[in-house]
């Protein structure tokens, strides 16, 4: 693999972004695209109100040209490329109902849900029809398991979960941004290692794109990704983990992405079988925010959190 690939990937995806900002931004707030802020969370994030939001459209584009220009149109290329755009699309017409009608919520569940299982179908059938290893590996052992046909509801199960549990990350300015610059970081170095050339690529362009965001998106916040960036970089990092064959350490590098998810299911479980909660707020970023913690340390620490995972993760590749 040409090193200067991927630096040129990162480079290329970053300037575009950085540029792309300041032409997109007044867009969105000519068009008053603002975000809506939901009236139960904590009471400091009511002044963001208004603030312009499918932001996402700045790190999607970034990441697609530079893609589409340093990438070779394999197989792998069409997978990250459906898994990516696909879930963005999902994420747009969900941010696009929450801005039009002017309500915190947009496509319901269902909806969005179905919208997910369909490209989520799409990843399976092509990853079928390009003779994908159905075997998955034991992250720091010889073992891995052939799991035949069954092996396609995990790819569905793992493309919901990274997703969703990446959705539920993007609360605070440069949160995701942050966290998922690490985690696509550590992933351009697994793509290195098992020569996966897309999904080096791709991950190094991801890597560039939200970085480029955070320029916009740190605190205080210009603007913010919407559904559409958290949901295409959630379809995009587990289409790269399946590729690359490592689809149980995406467990490990996405540690924060995790643990967001894990405090909402165990918020909503404690409070329907207990009636107490375990959090002050969920997702858990929202808790630390409440006990006292400012803006910027709960973003700061969980950066950390995200590169201790990392390179926990990078050790069983290395």
């Amino acid at each position: 693999m040409d090193m200067m690939v991927i630096l040129f990937s990162i480079g290329a995806s970053f300037l575009l972004a950085v540029l792309l900002g300041p032409l997109f931004i007044p867009v969105l707030r000519r068009m008053k695209f603002g975000q809506q802020i939901r009236t139960d969370g904590p009471q400091s994030h009511l002044k963001k109100s208004g603030t312009p939001t499918m932001g996402g459209i700045i790190i999607m584009v970034a990441l697609m040209i530079a893609f589409l220009k340093f990438a070779d149109k394999t197989n792998e290329f069409w997978v990250l490329l459906v898994a990516s755009l696909g879930f963005g699309l999902v994420g747009f017409l969900d941010d696009y109902i929450k801005i039009v009608f002017k309500r915190s919520l947009g496509l319901t569940a269902r909806q969005k849900l179905l919208g997910q299982l369909l490209f989520s179908i799409i990843v399976c059938a092509l990853l079928y029809s390009m003779g994908h290893s159905t075997e998955v590996s034991i992250p720091g052992t010889g073992w891995g398991v052939d799991l035949g046909w069954f092996y396609y509801p995990l790819v569905v199960i793992m493309m919901f979960a990274a997703s969703n549990s990446v959705n539920f990350t993007d609360g605070l300015d440069g949160l995701l941004a942050g966290t998922s610059a690490i985690a696509f970081g550590a992933f351009t170095i697994v793509a290195l290692q098992t020569s996966s050339h897309e999904s080096a690529v791709f991950s190094a362009a991801m890597v560039g794109a939200v970085l480029g965001f955070l320029v916009f998106n740190k605190h205080p916040a210009k603007v913010f990704m919407g559904d559409m960036g958290s949901l295409g970089i959630g379809g995009g990092i587990a289409a790269v983990a399946i590729l690359t064959k490592t689809e149980l350490l995406l467990i490990i590098i996405g540690g924060v992405f995790v643990l967001e998810m894990l405090s909402v299911i165990l918020q909503v479980a404690s409070f329907k079988l207990r009636g107490k909660r375990i959090f002050k707020m969920s997702p858990i970023h929202h808790h630390f925010e409440l006990v006292g913690w400012s803006e910027w340390k709960v973003v700061t620490v969980f950066w950390l959190v995200g590169l201790v995972f990392a390179a926990l993760g990078l050790l069983f590749v290395i």
